[in-house]
């Protein structure tokens, strides 16, 4: 277990890393927020049991990928893509498995970009091997997915039919929002660009008159 908290530790660092680069070279942040889980043992049990994975050390370590657990939460669909195709650039980070739910939605509507990477961490006395599963949603599918689970754990997994339906229909909506939010921040980034390219434009003009003037009081 202390191994995996490192991971968690280590992934956490090398995020708000990225983000803090991110922002100095872009003027941008993409992450909105980020949240760290541990599995209890007893919840690692559980699943060992109801997975029938054979109850070991070595079994959980291969079977169990999501002991350590972080989520990642940004504005838009494309900071998803960006962020981890910079964590997944890390020189000791290996991606394990990729899982795209934005692509191919679960049945129930679900959406997110599931990574499970592989790290090492530093003991005293040896290197370990660590999985870290890293999920990365928009604050819609984040707040979606989080509705979804409240329902579920009210209603002990047993929910309506016409709830499930309505869940469904909400993450169409959720997914069409992200959509028309990704446009306008298209659409307002390309309007700046050419903002930038006129201020650009007359800042050198402004230089070159300046130089002008230098060149003719000299002579």
């Amino acid at each position: 277990m202390m191994a995996y908290k490192f991971a968690i530790d280590e992934m956490s660092t090398k995020i708000n890393i990225l983000k803090e680069e991110f922002n100095y070279v872009h003027d941008y942040n993409p992450i909105e927020h980020v949240k760290s889980r541990l599995k209890s043992p007893e919840s690692i049990f559980k699943k060992v049991y109801r997975k029938g994975y054979e109850v070991s050390i070595p079994s959980i370590k291969e079977n169990i990928r999501d002991i350590a657990g972080i989520r990642i939460t940004c504005s838009f669909i494309s900071d998803i893509y960006e962020l981890a195709k910079m964590i997944s650039n890390q020189k000791d980070v290996r991606v394990v498995d990729c899982k795209d739910y934005i692509k191919n939605p679960k049945p129930n509507g679900y959406q997110s970009l599931h990574l499970i990477l592989e790290i090492p961490i530093f003991m005293s006395d040896r290197e370990e091997l660590t999985n870290v599963e890293v999920q990365i949603r928009t604050i819609a599918m984040d707040f979606w997915a989080s509705l979804e689970h409240k329902i579920y754990y009210k209603y002990n997994k047993e929910v309506p039919s016409h709830m499930i339906e309505e869940l469904k229909d909400a993450a169409t909506i959720a997914a069409q929002l992200d959509r028309k939010m990704e446009r306008l921040n298209k659409e307002i980034s390309e309007i700046k660009q050419a903002d930038d390219e006129k201020e650009e434009v007359i800042f050198n003009k402004y230089n070159l008159n300046l130089g002008f003037l230098d060149a003719i009081i000299k002579k």
